[in-house]
C-alpha cells in the first residue's frame, strides 16, 4: 500500500535549538494515528513540516508522493490541496457564514473552482459533519463544537489525502470531543490518513489507535493500534 506521509531522518533546528531530531515515520491511507508528547516535544513543528509551512534542516518529508523538503514555493498550494488542517482555535472568518468559510477554504486552495461549485461542495461537507442546516449561520451564532465542525468541513471539502489536526478537542467539552473523534474516525474509514496531535489522555487510551510519542524532539515510541497502554503516557506526560 502506498504511504501518504513519509518522514525520513527529519531534523529541524531553530538556531541552536533542535526541535526535531532524526525523526522517521510513515502513515498509510485510512490510518488514524495520535501524535503525543509534552509541550515543546516537537509536535507542532512536525505538523508545520507536513503542511510545508517550514522546511526541515535535514531529512526528507514526502506528502502523497510530493517532496515537501525540496518543494519550490510555487508548488506549495498544490501540496496543501492534499493536506487538510484542523486547528484548536477554529480560525474561522467571523464575517463569513459557515458555508462561505468552507467554500472560501476550497477556493483559496484551487482558484479553478467556481463560486457555484464551491457553494455546493461546502454544503455537502457541512452535511457530512452534521451541520447541513447551519450553512447560513455566522461563527458567533454557533457553539464551540459547531465551529470546530465547520473547521473540519473546511479541512476536508477538497477531499485531501491527509488530514492533520493540532489539539482539535482542546477547546471542547467532553461530549463534543467524542463527537469530533467519531468524525475523525469516519474520515479515516473513507481512506484519508489522519494524524492528530493531542494531550487528551482519555481519548488516546480509549480509542486504541496507533500512538506516536515525541519527547524533546525525538521519536521515543511508536505503538501500533490496539496496544495503547499506560506506558505510552509515561513518555508523554
Amino acid at each position: 500500500m502506498p504511504q501518504i506521509l513519509e518522514l525520513n531522518a527529519v531534523s529541524r533546528a531553530y538556531g541552536s535549538r533542535l526541535a526535531l531530531d532524526d525523526v522517521s515515520l510513515a502513515l498509510e491511507p485510512g490510518e488514524l494515528a495520535f501524535l503525543v508528547g509534552p509541550s515543546g516535544a516537537g509536535k507542532s513543528t512536525l505538523l508545520k513540516l507536513i503542511n510545508r509551512e517550514i522546511r526541515p534542516t535535514s531529512g526528507e518529508v514526502w506528502v502523497d508522493g510530493m517532496a515537501a523538503h525540496t518543494m519550490k514555493a510555487s508548488r506549495v498550494s498544490e501540496l496543501r490541496r492534499r493536506v487538510g488542517v484542523v486547528f484548536q482555535d477554529f480560525k474561522l472568518l467571523p464575517r463569513l457564514t459557515a458555508k462561505e468559510n468552507v467554500a472560501f477554504g476550497l477556493q483559496v486552495g484551487d482558484l479553478r473552482v467556481s463560486d457555484d461549485e464551491a457553494a455546493e461542495r461546502a454544503l455537502d461537507a457541512l452535511d457530512a459533519v452534521g451541520l447541513g442546516d447551519r450553512g447560513d449561520s455566522f461563527p458567533h451564532q454557533l457553539s464551540g463544537g459547531q465551529q470546530q465542525r465547520v473547521a473540519l468541513a473546511r479541512a476536508v471539502v477538497a477531499q485531501p489525502s491527509l488530514l492533520i489536526a493540532d489539539e482539535p478537542t482542546g477547546n471542547l467539552d467532553v461530549e463534543t470531543s467524542w463527537e469530533m473523534m467519531d468524525l475523525f474516525a469516519d474520515i479515516a474509514a473513507s481512506g484519508t490518513a489522519v494524524l492528530i496531535a493531542t494531550h487528551n489522555v482519555e481519548i488516546v487510551r480509549r480509542l486504541q489507535r496507533r500512538v506516536i510519542t515525541l519527547v524533546q524532539g525525538r521519536l521515543v515510541r511508536d505503538q501500533p493500534a490496539g496496544l495503547t497502554g499506560r506506558m505510552a503516557w509515561l513518555a508523554s506526560s
